[in-house]
């Protein structure tokens, strides 16, 4: 009997400090261990953004531990869906996966109040995602 697998998602940012830690969290906390979760950046930051981390908290999330990583060959190549955060980052192409270009404004130097409707945007797609994975949100 073989075991059933689980679909793999990238997001993929510039700095991996907003956008695709958003993406990235939402997706663990509403999908738990039916989806498989990576975030990553062509130039990570140092750190995640701050408000990023304080708007998501206030959604219940806690992403203050996550640090930036960067983007490799390997996390596309073993990813089943790859999203881009309207950034224009250029990811490696392999035949076969999905990619998606999610436009969506920068976090970048704005305050929280700036950050929640990004944030908000984000939880929708990830659920629109998830319900087009056959997984139903677990939040």
């Amino acid at each position: 009997m073989s075991t059933p697998t689980v679909p793999s998602v990238l997001f993929v940012c510039v700095h991996n400090a907003g956008r695709s830690q958003m993406g990235a969290a939402f997706l663990t906390h509403l999908g738990g261990d039916r989806v498989q979760v990576r975030s990553a950046g062509s130039a990570p930051a140092d750190a995640v953004n701050p408000a990023v981390v304080e708007a998501m908290a206030e959604a219940g999330i806690d992403i203050s531990a996550e640090i930036p990583k960067v983007l490799t060959v390997e996390a596309v190549r073993s990813s089943d869906v790859v999203i881009t955060m309207g950034c224009g980052d250029a990811c490696p192409y392999f035949p076969g996966k999905r990619y998606l270009d999610w436009t969506l404004t920068d976090p970048a130097g704005q305050g929280v109040a700036a950050v929640r409707p990004i944030r908000d945007e984000i939880e929708r797609r990830i659920r629109g995602l998830l319900a087009e994975l056959g997984i139903e949100a677990s939040a």
